[in-house]
């Protein structure tokens, strides 16, 4: 079907045989057999599919349906070996179904930053191709184009700077990409990261595995790793070097009961001024100390 003759016609609901259905090629969300999956399916098995999937024609017109959202409600189904499934068919192009497919993906409540990065990467590649497409509403009259980020920053509700950081994850390693994911590598650092060519970041990785992958590189360490590599480059060992660094949060720190502590200076005292009292107390005792070293000289 030729996309001129897909723009006029409306949206329909059919019923598509399961056998008939693809996913939508390279789409970002994970399909997870988990505890959530299984209440998915048990939902399925009791109530059926309440929300028809979102499909559009196949590229090629050969009688497949390309689903652009319902990846998870598809796979739940042919667990369950249904053979024919609600949909509503989209005739739209590919651009049009990635914006739809991303837009419609990401109102789940629960997303992962490398599905979140490789959603926003597509959409904004596909918004640029898309001809004639208008600035989001309520903008500034002096505006007369938007950057794609922008775009989608106003139509996800996050900022245009927190869009080009989840953008910038796409350029990391597959395996640096999954710490992210497991929460080990903040965004911050990840952004970084992401700066460094391929090598730089394998180099990053046998770090990592060296130590029992433990041990994840800070934001200021990823920035003086992309600063050297930026300036003059970096080797293996000097990557090494800085990573051995012990960070802020590893050194270590003194605890001291706070009960105890006002049982001895008083339970009316604040914090500050229980600290500021330790400090004191110790500078003297350290005089004491000194006095008693002299006069037994």
């Amino acid at each position: 079907m030729k996309e001129k003759e897909m723009a006029v016609q409306k949206p329909k609901s059919a019923i598509i045989k399961t056998e008939d259905l693809v996913p939508f090629e390279n789409h970002p969300y994970k399909v997870i057999d988990n505890e959530d999956m299984n209440d998915l399916i048990d939902s399925i098995r009791e109530h059926g599919i309440l929300n028809p999937l979102i499909v559009r024609p196949a590229e090629g017109n050969d009688g497949k349906y390309e689903i652009i959202s319902g990846h998870r409600r598809f796979h739940a189904a042919e667990k369950l070996e249904m053979k024919k499934l609600p949909c509503t068919v989209h005739f739209i192009d590919r651009d049009a179904a990635t914006v739809m497919m991303v837009d419609s993906n990401c109102q789940r409540t629960e997303v992962l930053p490398s599905e979140k990065a490789w959603a926003y990467r597509m959409k904004m590649d596909a918004i640029k191709r898309i001809p004639g497409r208008k600035p989001a509403e309520n903008v500034s009259p002096v505006e007369t184009q938007m950057r794609s980020s922008e775009i989608i920053a106003q139509e996800s509700g996050e900022s245009r700077a927190q869009i080009d950081r989840y953008i910038r994850l796409t350029y990391l390693v597959p395996e640096l990409l999954q710490f992210v994911d497991e929460g080990k590598i903040k965004m911050r650092p990840a952004v970084e990261l992401s700066y460094l060519d391929e090598e730089i970041q394998r180099d990053i990785m046998d770090c990592i595995d060296e130590r029992g992958s433990e041990v994840f590189p800070s934001h200021a360490q990823t920035r003086r790793i992309r600063e050297q590599a930026e300036n003059g480059g970096i080797t293996y060992e000097e990557i090494a070097a800085i990573m051995d660094e012990l960070k802020p949060n590893q050194a270590e720190k003194v605890k001291i009961p706070t009960n105890e502590l006002k049982k001895r200076i008083g339970k009316s005292m604040t914090d500050a001024d229980a600290i500021d009292f330790i400090f004191k107390a110790v500078d003297f005792y350290v005089r004491h100390l000194q006095k008693q070293r002299e006069q037994a000289r």
